[in-house]
């Protein structure tokens, strides 16, 4: 229950001061965190002052930072009391998307009563996955509306991560008959000479990442069963040369280091119920120099057709340790300044030939 306050005594007239109460006392601490830290992201992020007392939380700022807050303490409220469990990101998470509620996708972005944000998860079996920015909100309902989804940005967004998770999704609720990660095996910028082993230990450590995210998604006697059974295929780029891909969902991670006819490749193996998600980071390419990828030439020939979706997630929507976000941004910096020095280097050139 919340109950809206007169002015703050003493403070400007456009200052307010709302008490959110909370009904079960069990959950108030965890709501709070531990010395009150979940609270104090918010205060931070939202520019109010946020004071706990038993259940209830008095909130002081401008009129629509507090009703911000309001809508965070009731989404995270919401999603304790389905029995989830809250971390730092997960408040972070929340203080963006009530902040920008209006970049949610077709589904209603706020519930009629209460004001509760409603926010797109993924549930598997071992755990259920909820967004934490807008751009992960509006990636999870594109999976659910699009055939074909496209997720590039910086490394941290979660695209892989999230891609897995509703693939696991759709392989545990029988929406489709297998799950297909896959990948290019590219060396990301060394050159690893040898590697001993069969042809799964030599491909193996490229592969790792979807290895890792499987088993966060699904119990690990599930996983060694899929994969034994091949409902569950793990395998680089190059095995799906020739297949058609039905019933099934497909991945492929790393997009950006395929080249022109990988990804053409890839693309026509779309067959009959399937679904098929495209991740990668056009920052990240490591081709051979002068080779054009896949992934970028993908997103110019198909951006128009209405079918297929394309989400871009920003340095902005890293959602690993806070200091990720801020080394992306200035790798993302230090490029566009490389660019602006080389056209302003050019433009004298191109004057004096006129």
């Amino acid at each position: 229950m919340t109950e809206t306050q007169p002015p703050v005594e003493g403070h400007a007239s456009d200052l307010a001061h709302i008490v959110v109460e909370f009904d079960d006392n069990r959950l108030v601490g965890d709501l709070y965190g531990q010395f009150d830290q979940n609270l104090a992201i918010i205060e931070h992020k939202l520019g109010v002052d946020a004071a706990a007392r038993g259940n209830k939380v008095s909130i002081k700022g401008t009129p629509d930072a507090c009703a911000l807050a309001r809508q965070v303490l009731d989404s995270l409220y919401q999603r304790l009391q389905q029995g989830h469990t809250l971390h730092p990101g997960d408040v972070d998470g929340a203080v963006r998307m009530a902040e920008t509620a209006s970049a949610q996708l077709n589904l209603p972005d706020i519930e009629p009563r209460g004001g509760k944000l409603a926010l797109a998860t993924i549930g598997t079996r071992k755990k259920t996955i909820t967004a934490r920015n807008p751009a992960q909100d509006a990636y999870i309902r594109a999976l659910d509306r699009a055939q074909l989804v496209f997720g590039t940005g910086p490394a941290g967004t979660g695209k892989t991560y999230l891609a897995v998770a509703y693939a696991a999704a759709l392989l545990e609720r029988g929406d489709v008959e297998r799950m297909i990660l896959s990948r290019p095996a590219v060396e990301a910028g060394e050159r690893l000479g040898f590697l001993p082993g069969d042809m799964k230990e030599k491909i193996d450590p490229y592969l790792r990442p979807l290895y890792d995210a499987l088993y966060d998604m699904m119990p690990a006697d599930k996983v060694e069963k899929g994969l034994q059974n091949q409902i569950i295929e793990i395998a680089p780029l190059a095995f799906m040369r020739g297949r058609t891909l039905s019933n099934a969902v497909v991945i492929l991670d790393e997009a950006q280091n395929t080249t022109s006819m990988q990804m053409k490749m890839f693309l026509t193996r779309l067959g009959e119920g399937s679904k098929m998600i495209v991740t990668g980071d056009p920052s990240q390419v490591d081709l051979p120099p002068g080779q054009v990828s896949g992934l970028a030439e993908a997103y110019r020939m198909l951006r128009d057709i209405d079918d297929i979706v394309h989400l871009k997630f920003r340095a902005e929507d890293v959602v690993r340790h806070p200091l990720v976000t801020k080394i992306v941004t200035a790798y993302d910096d230090a490029a566009r300044r490389r660019v602006r020095a080389a056209a302003e280097r050019q433009a004298p050139l191109l004057g004096g030939d006129q």
